[in-house]
C-alpha cells in the first residue's frame, strides 16, 4: 500500500526543514546540527529515500550518520566537545542566575545526558 502523496510531501517538507536547520547549524555554534541531520534522514526516509541516501552519502557528515544508524555510535571527538559544552552550560546557569535549586536540577540533566553519551560506542 502506498502513502498518500499528502504524507510524502509532508516528509520532505520536514525533511528539507530540517535540512536547513542543520545548515544553521553548521554557521551558527549555538544551534545543533547533527540533531536536525537525525531529522533530516528519518523524515527522507519516508518521503524520499533518493534524499536520505544522497544526506548519508555527505563526504563530511555521512559516515557520522550511517554509524549512528548502524551502531548508534558517536565519535570520541564529539563526546568530548559535548560533555564539555554541557559543563560550561552548568557554570553559565549558576553565574547568570546563582540558584542552588536551577543550577541542580540542570546540572543533574546534563549529567544523566552527558554519562549516556560517555557510554555510546565510539
Amino acid at each position: 500500500m502506498s502513502r498518500p502523496p499528502v504524507r510524502i510531501l509532508a516528509y520532505r517538507a520536514l525533511g528539507f526543514a530540517a535540512l536547513g536547520l542543520a545548515a544553521i547549524g553548521v554557521v551558527l555554534p549555538v544551534m545543533p546540527t547533527t540533531v536536525f541531520l537525525l531529522i533530516a534522514v528519518w523524515a527522507f526516509a519516508r518521503g524520499s529515500p533518493e534524499l536520505a541516501d544522497r544526506v548519508r552519502r555527505h563526504p563530511r557528515y555521512g559516515p557520522l550518520l550511517v554509524d549512528w544508524e548502524t551502531r548508534h555510535a558517536i565519535p570520541r571527538r564529539a563526546k568530548i566537545a559535548a560533555v564539555s559544552m554541557m559543563a560550561v552550560s552548568v557554570g553559565v546557569v549558576w553565574f547568570g542566575s546563582r540558584n542552588l535549586i536551577l543550577t541542580g536540577a540542570v546540572g543533574a540533566i546534563l549529567l544523566a545526558v552527558g554519562c549516556w553519551i560517555v557510554t555510546r560506542p565510539n
